[in-house]
């Protein structure tokens, strides 16, 4: 295989592939190479809100109808009832000395965010990309690429062919200490504010559900990004609807060498003694392969773009699975490459420094977030009021852009908006200073005012927060905007529609 292409994109995860669709339907003629082959097991797994809306957008704007019942649970289950996923509600955080926090993100099944199992999600996303006609070769295996001033060489074998491309740019989509960071020997850079550390994972079978007490919660707490929090780490649950569940842990650097993490198996079940509960649900559990240690789970790139080419989000930094917020990361980069895409990426140098600034950017705000979090780790109080922020500036932004107001949205998180930013930031600097947390959960409530749209704090809930559309009517003129377009929204969106089981 010699041949000239537009682009060139390595990696054919979930990002690459929809990288892959886009550029495709601009016109460009696509290439897309994976070192490995579909189906297969990979993590990042959990949508949320802003990642489906991001999802739907691309989905319109580039002719992509096929990726738009992936943005909801009930779409979904209607039309691809064959690709595995879970249902997705909320988050639900448990800490070891039993205080809650659940945050409900959908009032019902049928408009619900999900967790992807990935080697079912990866491999049909890759397959659309192949009808649309985007060239695809697994197994590839890649020299170093060759820049010159008109585009990229890239030289190497898939399968039992050899190839010679030569692209007009070229695309990383190979994740973290990827395909470029690699070859290009890049440096890394600190993430500000996280503390080194390393997870151990697997899927399993055999999980049983967690036995609700007392009062009926918001949603059904499995049915949710599961988190059981502990001083210097968490474990994920996700639950997935083809008997699949996807757990693991991340924990500080120390705390994984108590734990021993790199033991795989044996330290699992160290963990699991720590929560009773968990250690309960997972007593029939399966391992459907061996366990995955990850030994450094952060990661951020010293360079992002080049003269002929650009890492997704994905493959410039990782934070975190703590708060999901991988997904929209990487969707809003696949958008913002795809207005670069648009001219010729040669001569669009300054959108491409724009670009890896934005990138960087969206990172740092999440580093900084998700590093409060892990100081606060035995402090539940000062945990949920930082997770009051987030939950804050997301369902913001949210809601914003389904009113047709994405003015209102300055950077992830809102960390570039002149209300919200900077003292957000200084919130979370007091937070993971020594004794910064004394007070902090009630001048987070003081400051998330203008911001809170769905009653955060409110001492009567207790920490269950379900969707409530009066809390979103309630909120309108913070959002400048009429009830009445409040309820065409909330109608738009399908809030209103009756619960439909697809369980």
């Amino acid at each position: 295989m010699t041949r000239k292409v537009d682009l060139a994109i390595v990696g054919a995860g979930f990002g690459g592939s929809l990288m892959a669709m886009v550029a495709h339907q601009l016109g460009l003629s696509v290439v897309l190479l994976e070192q490995g082959t579909h189906p297969r097991m990979a993590i990042g797994e959990s949508t949320t809100p802003l990642s489906n809306l991001l999802l739907e957008k691309l989905s319109a704007t580039y002719d992509l109808p096929r990726l738009a019942p992936l943005a909801k649970w009930g779409s979904w289950q209607h039309a691809y009832p064959q690709v595995a996923c879970g249902l997705k509600r909320g988050f639900t955080f448990f800490h070891e000395h039993g205080e809650q926090l659940l945050v409900a993100a959908s009032p019902h099944d049928a408009i619900a965010d999900t967790h992807w199992y990935r080697a079912d999600v990866d491999y049909f996303l890759v397959r659309e990309a192949q009808k649309l006609g985007v060239e695809y070769r697994d197994h590839a295996r890649i020299e170093t690429p060759d820049f010159a001033e008109d585009g990229v060489t890239l030289v190497g074998v898939a399968g039992d062919e050899a190839f010679r491309l030569h692209a007009g740019f070229l695309i990383d989509a190979t994740g973290p200490r990827g395909f470029l960071h690699r070859t290009l020997r890049l440096e890394e850079s600190m993430l500000p504010g996280m503390p080194a550390t390393e997870s151990l994972y697997c899927h399993f079978t055999g999980i049983g559900r967690t036995e609700s007490v007392g009062e009926i919660p918001p949603y059904p707490v499995d049915d949710a990004a599961v988190h059981h929090v502990f001083d210097g780490g968490w474990v994920w649950v996700l639950r997935l609807n083809n008997g699949v569940t996807s757990a693991g842990v991340v924990a500080t650097r120390a705390v994984a060498e108590e734990l021993g993490l790199s033991e795989g198996e044996p330290a699992w079940q160290r963990v699991l003694e720590r929560f009773p509960a968990l250690q309960s649900q997972f007593k029939n559990a399966v391992a459907r392969q061996p366990f995955r240690h990850m030994p450094r789970v952060g990661f951020r790139s010293s360079t992002v773009v080049g003269k002929r080419w650009a890492m997704l989000p994905s493959a410039a930094g990782f934070v975190d699975p703590l708060l999901s917020t991988g997904f929209a990361l990487t969707l809003m980069g696949i958008e913002r490459l795809a207005l670069i895409l648009r001219q010729d990426p040669g001569s669009a140098g300054h959108q491409l420094q724009e670009y890896a600034e934005q990138t960087e950017s969206d990172l740092l705000a999440a580093s900084r977030l998700i590093g409060a979090l892990y100081a606060n780790m035995d402090n539940f109080e000062a945990f949920t009021a930082v997770s009051l922020l987030y939950f804050a500036a997301v369902s913001f932004s949210e809601t914003a852009y389904r009113l047709g107001k994405p003015e209102l949205v300055r950077g992830f998180l809102l960390h570039q908006h002149p209300g919200f930013g900077p003292e957000s930031r200084h919130l979370l600097e007091r937070a993971c200073a020594l004794d910064g947390a004394v007070g902090l959960a009630g001048d987070v409530l003081r400051f998330i005012e203008p911001f809170n749209l769905g009653g955060f704090g409110e001492a009567e809930r207790h920490n269950w927060y379900d969707v409530r559309a009066q809390d979103l009517l309630n909120a309108a003129s913070k959002l400048g905007v009429s009830q009445r377009e409040i309820v065409a929204m909330l109608d738009r969106s399908g809030f209103f529609a009756s619960t439909v089981s697809f369980r």
